[in-house]
């Protein structure tokens, strides 16, 4: 799955320009492919990333209010980041994009992802937290309306799932402690930051109710759809 998304964001990126970013660079895979491409490239991240590439600049910043001039960027590469930006500055995030960005803009997310699936629970404030800390989900039209300023030019989409839930089995598996959540995730707590584990043993009461939460989530399951797991949206700027 990772060689598809790569590949099929490869195929979306520009094959050359000037200068390109690339927010959430983490280890910097996508920044040194974009190198390949770009004369200067300049890898952002919350924390400062450590990419040694002569054409690859690293920036420790906050992509809601980033130290670059207004549309001083050809290139704008951002996927797998806007699931986790807080849901009060994601508009804040895009606006930047805009603001920065004089060419094409191209944004990787999940698909549609119902984010109730494989909820978990901290057991240091008992809060609720939805899969691999994505806290927002993403159709074409929520993307679109995110970005007025951009015009949208090509639409892909990788992989295929059919997870989804309902109200009644969200509701019984989190009475149930969310046995079966991504506890395996590197993503702590949204509400305390504190680093998610799996649950203890079940009770009695949590096994039925974590029963009764699959039987309440077949009558979704016969309904749902095969759609694409993950969104790439390749945008350009709209004249004037």
């Amino acid at each position: 799955m990772e060689k598809k998304r790569t590949g099929d964001l490869l195929k979306l990126m520009p094959d050359s320009g000037s200068t390109a970013l690339d927010v959430g660079a983490r280890d910097g895979h996508f920044s040194l492919l974009l190198a390949d491409r770009f004369k200067h490239v300049i890898a952002l991240d919350l924390e400062k990333p450590e990419v040694l590439h002569p054409r690859v600049s690293c920036v420790q910043g906050n992509a809601a209010k980033m130290d670059l001039a207004d549309k001083s960027i050809d290139f704008v590469f951002c996927a797998e980041v806007l699931e986790h930006i807080p849901p009060p500055i994601l508009g804040d995030v895009c606006r930047e994009f805009e603001r920065i960005c004089r060419g094409t803009l191209l944004i990787g997310v999940p698909y549609r992802q119902d984010i109730r699936v494989g909820r978990t629970t901290c057991h240091s404030c008992h809060g609720k937290n939805p899969p691999w800390g994505h806290v927002n989900s993403f159709d074409e039209a929520r993307l679109r309306k995110l970005f007025p300023g951009f015009v949208v030019d090509r639409v892909s989409f990788v992989g295929e799932t059919t997870e989804q839930t309902n109200a009644l089995a969200t509701m019984l598996m989190d009475w149930a402690g969310n046995p079966y959540g991504t506890y395996q995730q590197d993503e702590v707590c949204i509400h305390c930051g504190a680093s998610l584990a799996p649950p203890p043993d079940r009770t009695l009461t949590q096994k039925v109710l974590t029963k009764m939460a699959f039987w309440a989530q077949r009558t979704t399951a016969g309904f749902s759809s095969t759609r694409g797991n993950w969104m790439h949206m390749l945008m350009s700027r709209q004249n004037g």
